[in-house]
């Protein structure tokens, strides 16, 4: 549930920073920080506890530059605490990083950085990317962005990542492998973030990095590489439709409550045109795979947390009507347990987010597995 926020421009990078992080709390988190490009600097400043917190420990008049990178972390590798909280710099303080997901061969690079006499100050496996994206820049005499690119060649996991390089103050390069990222477009100056949130504010030109692919941002332009065959990629760009007050809590105190008096209302607009005048529901995407959904022997939900209470709930209704046992399974565990997966196999995906890491590697072994 972490959140990322990135801007590059003209402007006070570390204000827009906080902002985007305040509209991405919704998420739940237990640190963030920031880190600016000032004189050739890497500045940064990070803390235990809430955005709040962070910008009572901000001190503006060292937090000038215009280029920057923010994060609020949910502990996974590492107790949640100052030295674990993002963003997290190599061993020269050159290269800055903030990281969504998780890297599964962390081990192993980190093995080979300490035989390189790297020595860590985190125990995330967030360091060990920067730490090896560093090592490559420093040793491979490539520019930066391609430094990223050949480092996450070498990488299993789950990411979203924004690096900073105080070498290369005008550009912030970004990479998606699972977790999500949107690039804003902007006039001179251009935005990212994990959700649309935490720059709608400040443009409605967006468009999403797709799994594999690397981005160099600067103020007047982008390109997007693939990063394993390095082609350049053509990106289509949207336009936001929303509005800040459908995003923000308003008067709720906090965003669950808000959720909570949203459900008559977020029913009724879920079910809006999907139910005909004699209340026959009407699901279009589904419609066109009814019968192949039907004929399946063998189906299965796949979620985390809350949405997997829902995977419950939901598999008593579809037994019940379908007369056919459904499994449920945690998305964490899912690659690693001997399901019968096939072609015959029914897969239901369910996030509340629609961005989960685990949710979505579910989908995509369960396809390559012919569900």
């Amino acid at each position: 549930m972490c959140g990322i926020v990135g801007y590059i421009g003209n402007k006070s990078a570390s204000d827009i920073l906080l902002k985007g992080l305040k509209r991405l709390e919704y998420r739940g988190y237990d640190s963030a920080g920031i880190c600016t490009i000032e004189n050739d600097k890497l500045i940064t400043t990070k803390c235990k506890g809430k955005v709040s917190d962070l910008e009572s420990r901000l001190n503006k008049s060292i937090h000038r530059g215009s280029t920057g990178i923010g994060h609020t972390r949910w502990a996974t590798h590492g107790k949640p605490n100052q030295k674990n909280a993002h963003p997290h710099s190599d061993i020269s303080g050159q290269i800055s990083l903030i990281h969504n997901g998780i890297i599964e061969n962390q081990h192993t690079l980190k093995e080979f950085l300490k035989r390189q006499g790297v020595a860590f100050k985190s125990e995330t496996d967030s360091e060990v990317l920067v730490q090896f994206i560093a090592y490559i820049y420093r040793t491979q005499e490539l520019d930066f962005f391609e430094s990223v690119r050949i480092a996450l060649g070498e990488v299993v996991g789950a990411y979203g990542i924004l690096v900073i390089n105080k070498n290369e103050p005008d550009k912030i390069v970004a990479a998606k492998m699972g977790s999500p990222l949107i690039i804003g477009l902007g006039d001179g100056e251009n935005y990212i973030g994990s959700d649309i949130s935490a720059i709608m504010e400040y443009t409605r030109n967006i468009f999403y990095l797709d799994d594999g692919e690397v981005a160099e941002i600067t103020t007047d332009g982008y390109k997007v590489n693939h990063i394993q065959h390095d082609n350049d990629v053509i990106k289509e760009i949207k336009k936001i439709e929303n509005t800040l007050e459908k995003i923000e809590k308003g008067n709720y105190k906090h965003f669950m409550l808000k959720e909570i008096f949203e459900q008559p209302f977020s029913t009724q607009e879920s079910i809006r045109g999907r139910i005909d005048s004699q209340n026959n529901a009407k699901l279009g995407g589904v419609h066109d795979y009814l019968q192949d959904i039907l004929d399946k022997k063998y189906i299965y939900i796949t979620a985390c947390g809350t949405s997997w209470h829902a995977a419950q709930i939901g598999s008593y209704i579809l037994e019940k009507v379908l007369k056919k046992p459904v499994k449920v399974e945690y998305a964490s565990e899912f690659r690693y347990r001997c399901n019968h997966i096939d072609s015959d196999t029914l897969l239901i995906a369910i996030s509340q987010s629609g961005e989960t890491a685990d949710t979505l590697a579910a989908v995509k072994n369960a396809k390559e597995r012919g569900a």
